[in-house]
């Protein structure tokens, strides 16, 4: 995205935050948010590096976020079918 000056800001990963907030690890959802949040803000002042660097921790929070859904998911389909056996 196209920033004042020709700049290019960082991304935000807000839509994602609040997607990994709902649907896989509330707790990292947040802190997500809170760095996503930290994005828009350094952006709109023109701190590139500090958008950079929030930036990039929320992307990491979100990826293991999903990563920690998705293994939290699988343990409990597998411990569901196994304590739900017939015979």
């Amino acid at each position: 995205m196209e920033g004042r000056l020709g700049r290019t800001d960082a991304p935000t990963y807000l839509v994602w935050s609040i997607f990994n907030t709902a649907c896989c690890c509330l707790p990292l959802g947040i802190a997500a948010i809170h760095y996503s949040n930290r994005v828009k803000e350094a952006n709109s002042v023109g701190n590139g590096v500090e958008a950079e660097d929030a930036s990039r921790m929320a992307r990491n929070l979100n990826i293991t976020g999903v990563v920690l859904g998705l293994i939290f998911t699988i343990i409990f389909i597998v411990y569901y079918v196994n304590a739900h056996k017939v015979g």
